[in-house]
C-alpha cells in the first residue's frame, strides 16, 4: 500500500493498518516468548531458576506496594527508633 492509498483511506485505514501492526508485533512477542518458555523448561537448573524469579518477584512486590500503599515514616522518627534500641541495647 502506497503512503497516497493509507491517506486516502482516511482515519478508518489508518486506525486499522495500526491495529493489524499491534496484533503483528503481540504475536511475534508472544511466539518469542513461548520459545523463550520451552528453553528454559529445558533446563536442568529450571527448579532454582524458579523458586529465584519467585524470590525476585517478591521482591519486586514488596518494593511496589512500599512505594504506592502508604506514607513512608518520617526520617527523623527513623533515627530516634534506631537510637533508642542502642540505647536499649546498651550501646552509645
Amino acid at each position: 500500500m502506497t503512503r497516497e492509498a493509507g491517506r486516502r483511506g482516511g482515519l478508518d485505514g489508518q486506525a486499522l493498518l495500526l491495529a493489524a501492526g499491534l496484533a503483528d508485533l503481540a504475536v511475534s512477542t508472544v511466539g518469542s516468548a513461548l520459545g523463550t518458555v520451552r528453553g528454559l523448561l529445558r533446563r536442568s537448573d529450571a527448579e532454582e531458576l524458579a523458586a529465584e524469579a519467585e524470590h525476585e518477584l517478591v521482591a519486586r512486590g514488596r518494593l511496589v506496594l512500599d512505594r504506592y500503599a502508604g506514607v513512608p515514616p518520617a526520617h527523623l522518627e527513623i533515627l530516634a527508633r534506631r537510637a533508642l534500641t542502642r540505647k536499649a541495647a546498651g550501646g552509645v
